[in-house]
């Protein structure tokens, strides 16, 4: 069985939060003050505060990076949902999406001491569930957590 994080709703109803990014990397530092706001709202604990932050920072980077390609004109939209047994984040980019079985496997001995290619495995070890889907106009990427 596996843990359970402590992610109550001090107004006892599902909450939805949504923010808005430009395709600027120190966008990401917003993803923790928002995180940390929601903590004076929502009561959670340690070890969901860390799967969410390093899951979500690692998801809307990959939006503006990958996804976005840095493009100006193209935003990046995330999407917090609270409900009685699961908190669902959605980050979606405007980008053209991509094969997430073409994703190289970080662990693998060619892909160790790479720079980059670790955060949708990271995603998925943090998460209870991460999926990927292609939209007309962009890509998004949701992540659960059981709570």
């Amino acid at each position: 069985m596996e843990k359970k994080y402590k992610i109550r709703s001090k107004i006892g109803r599902p909450q939805v939060y949504e923010l808005m990014f430009g395709s600027n990397p120190n966008e990401v530092v917003n993803i923790e003050k928002f995180l940390r706001s929601l903590r004076k709202k929502v009561e959670i604990d340690d070890g969901a505060m860390y799967r969410l932050l390093v899951s979500c920072t690692e998801a809307v980077n990959n939006a503006i990076v990958h996804g976005n390609k840095l493009s100006k004109d193209k935003k990046v939209s995330v999407i917090f949902r609270i409900g009685k047994h699961v908190l669902t984040v959605r980050v979606k980019d405007e980008g053209k999406g991509f094969n997430v079985s073409k994703v190289p496997n970080p662990l693998n001995e060619r892909n160790i001491l790479k720079e980059n290619g670790r955060g949708i495995f990271l995603m998925r070890a943090l998460m209870d569930k991460v999926k990927f889907k292609k939209l007309k106009f962009g890509h998004v990427v949701e992540l659960q957590l059981r709570i």
